[in-house]
This record gives structure tokens, sequence and C-alpha cells, in this order.
């Protein structure tokens, strides 16, 4: 009876070490928030462990359907606690500096990550929408967790209030879409909508649903807190938000229209095309003017954002379904190591005055730490999708998707919008070796050399055996359509 429960044991070993968290931090006098923060990075561990133990080939559906777990949710559920383990990783010399190390941190982070989890298994609008604010409420405490800074309080209120807006919109979409199927269950309104059409309020409440996941993935025209969060917020957190949530989000938006309105394809491509259009084009040009490395880095996530859609979009029944989910998991893996590796980067900019943003502080950086500046410029141009490094693979293999299902006109426009948004990733490069230098940085704490060892390691090698990784996102690819 109990092994039945077994697919759920990861988001329930971690909801209940961070209660048990909670109760030690606040049954402490004194101050306990780096080894709280030590043993949650422990627990993340330890439930990626029991997702390993899941049969590989094995689908289960558990509380009447409303949570699934298969190849799809285990892959997605792993990359989801690597994003949270490296963030709470780098957070700690920064938090410590800072004097914000509180134990009810590690709490959030734990709590949050339970939430993503259960996003990513929802196959039901309520269970869904339960499990995406329960991760929202943990998100909206921790971009406002320097309390003492005006910024910081202002991202969490500007995330919280569009993040109360988007969960409205979701809501509002699900109820429109119960009221023409009587269903919330994914497969039986993809039943529904198969034996008796779409009608137009059916359409409203597909495109409500989109709108609210969208916000989620920072996609344009949702993004717009985005850039304000990030720079507002402390800097691992901006890490943490621009890996975790985004990947669970995105497996949150394949599940749903895959799941729930394959039938309805032609509607749902329509929007998704229209959106990463929006998202590529917002990415490569508005973060041209950014002396903030934060807000670059922020317009930069919208811009994967859309290529990461260009993928979904080739994901219809009709075109090349396995192979345009494969590549958006593949998009996001890689994604992923990119991220982690450029805000390990950020973290790492640290004078005399305290930690800095401004483009302009890494002049001449390459003189003083050359290995530190050969990283990073690898990590940037693995973002502009620079051969031979893994992010040229992650846009190759989106394309590669929206060839084969005929949208030859979306890969021209991406591989375009590409180019020009390689050009605020070279001129951050530019300023490291050509610019005279302006402030000498501190040496890099143990946590931060090796987050970026292991992202600019994996993004450097990827090409020395990408068939790996493209075999376990094709198989998890399968157990989705």
């Amino acid at each position: 009876m109990l092994a039945t429960y077994a697919p759920v044991f990861p988001e329930l070993f971690i909801v209940l070490s961070a209660l048990v968290l909670l109760m030690w931090g606040a049954f402490h006098t004194e101050e306990v928030g780096f080894t709280l923060n030590i043993v949650a990075l422990f627990v993340l561990i330890g439930a990626a462990l029991l997702i390993a133990r899941q049969p590989a080939a094995v689908s289960q559906a558990l509380f009447n359907g409303s949570f699934v777990d298969d190849g799809f949710a285990r892959f997605m559920k792993v990359l989801t606690l690597c994003g949270s383990a490296f963030a709470i990783l780098l957070s700690f010399d920064y938090l410590r500096r800072e004097g914000i190390l509180k134990y009810e941190y590690s709490v959030l982070i734990l709590l949050s990550t339970a939430g993503m989890m259960l996003t990513i298994s929802a196959n039901d609008l309520i269970s869904l929408y339960v499990a995406l604010e329960f991760q929202s409420l943990g998100l909206y405490v921790v971009a406002a967790f320097d309390r003492d800074k005006l910024r910081s309080n202002e991202a969490g209120l500007k995330y919280f209030v569009l993040g109360a807006l988007s969960s409205g919109l979701l809501l509002y979409g699900a109820s429109l879409v119960y009221g023409y199927t009587g269903a919330t269950s994914f497969a039986l309104i993809a039943a529904a909508a198969q034996t008796h059409g779409a009608p137009i309020g059916f359409v409203f409440g597909l495109v409500f649903i989109l709108a609210g996941l969208a916000f989620k993935i920072a996609a344009v025209p949702f993004h717009m807190w985005t850039p304000d969060v990030y720079e507002g917020a402390p800097t691992p957190v901006t890490a943490f938000f621009a890996s975790a949530p985004k990947v669970a989000a995105m497996a949150m938006l394949l599940r749903v229209v895959l799941g729930a309105f394959p039938t309805v394809s032609d509607q749902w491509q329509q929007v998704i095309v229209a959106i990463s259009i929006g998202s590529m084009a917002l990415g490569a040009f508005a973060a041209i003017g950014q002396q903030n490395i934060k807000r670059l880095l922020a317009y930069s996530a919208i811009g994967h954002a859309g290529y990461a859609l260009i993928g979904l979009a080739a994901a219809t029944p009709s075109g090349a379904q396995g192979e345009g989910i494969s590549s958006v998991l593949m998009y996001m893996t890689i994604y992923l190591a990119m991220t982690l590796g450029s805000f390990a980067c950020v973290l790492a900019m640290r004078g005399s005055k305290g930690f800095s943003e401004d483009i302009r502080d890494l002049g001449g950086i390459s003189r003083e730490k050359p290995f530190f500046a050969f990283l990073f410029a690898m990590l940037l141009f693995s973002l502009a999708g620079i051969p031979p490094l893994a992010g040229f693979f992650a846009k190759f293999y989106v394309f590669n998707a929206a060839m084969q299902a005929h949208l030859y006109w979306l890969a021209v426009v991406g591989v375009v919008l590409s180019v020009v948004s390689a050009f605020y990733y070279l001129r951050v490069v530019k300023v490291m070796y050509f610019d005279e230098p302006v402030t000498r940085f501190e040496p890099l704490p143990a946590s931060i050399r090796f987050t970026l060892a292991v992202s600019a390691g994996f993004v450097i090698l990827f090409f020395l055996s990408p068939a790996m990784f493209k075999a376990a996102a094709d198989a998890a690819a399968r157990s989705l359509y």
C-alpha cells in the first residue's frame, strides 16, 4: 500500500524536512542559518535520489489522476532540484556578508521547490492551481528577503502584485474551460474538446490559461516584472528565479497544452508563436543599452524563453511533436547550466565597497583574473549560441524541430534575432578584455568556484557527448506524448 504512493515521496520528503528545519530554526536562540542551508542542500540531493529510484519506464497516476509521475516529470524535477540546490550553494557567502543569513531562507526555498515539483506533475486544473500558489507564496517572500533594502522590498511587492494578476488570469481561464467541458482533468478536457469541438468560449479559456503560464516563464507580453525583480532581489534569489521556477513553469506549460489541449493545437500554436517572437525580439533589443548586469541577464532570460518556445510551437500532433518536446527539454537543461554559471560570475563581482552590478566594473578583469574572465566569456558565448559551446546545441535543437514542423520562417526569425542578441554578450566580453581596469575584486568563495567550474565545464565540454543528454530528453519526451 505504501509503495503505491512512492511517486510523491520526494515532495513529501522536502515538505516534512522544511517543517523540521522551521522548528529547528524557531527554537534555537543562536543563528543557525548557515547550518540549515547545508541541511537543505542535502535534502534536495536526497529528493533527487528518491526520484532516481523510481522505475524509469513506468508512469503512474495518483489521487484520481490529478498527480502523474512519468519520465517527463522525473526529468524536469531533477533539473528543478539542481537549480534550487545550486541557488542555495550560491547564497552562502552572499547572505553572510549582507547580514541576512536567516534560517527562513532555506525553508522558503524548500517549500517553493516542493510546489514546483507538484506543478510539474499536476494533471488537473485544480491541482495545477493549488501547486502553483504553493510555489508562489515562498517566491514572493524570498524576492523581498533583504528587508532593509528598498529595492528588495520593491521587487517583492511587484512580483506579488503581478503574480496575483497572473493567477487571476489562470483561474479565470480554468473556469471557462471547466464551464465548456465540465471537467478539470487534462485527459477529460482533451476528450471533451475532441468530441464537441472548440467553441469560442473554450478558446478564450485556453488563451487566459496561456497568459497566466506565460507570466511564470517571463514571456512577452507578461515579462514586465522580470527586469525589476531580477535587479532588486538579492542576487542568489535572482539566480534561483532564473533557474528552478523557469524550468518548472516550462514543464507545466508543456503538460497543459499537450495534455489538455492536443486537439486544438492550431489555436494554441498561434499564441505560442506570437509569444516566442515577441520574447526573442525584446530580449535581443532591450538588453543592448543595459549597464546593470542583472537587468541584462533578465532580458537575456526573456529572450531564451522565446527560443525554448520555438520547440513548443513545433510540438503539435501534426508537427514534429517528439522532436519539439525533446528540444525544449534539451534547451532547458543547457539554459540551466548557463544561467547558474552566469550568476556565479555576477556574485564574484565583489570589491572593497561591496557587491557590484555595473558592467563597467568588469573592465580589465582579464588581467587580474584571466581564468575567471575566460570562463565568464565562455558562458556569454554560449548564451549567444556560438559553436561548439552548449548554447549552440540548444538553439540548434529547437531550430531543427521548427524545420521538421515546416515552421521555416520561425527558425529564420530565431537565427536573425540570435545574431542581434550576440551584440550585448560580446559587449561584456569586450569590457573584460579591452577596457581599462576599474575595480579590484576579492578572491572567489569556494561555493562560487565550485558552481562556476561545474556549469562552465558542462557548457564547454558538452560537445563531447551530446547524444547522452539527447537520449535522456527523447525518452522523457516519449513519456509525455
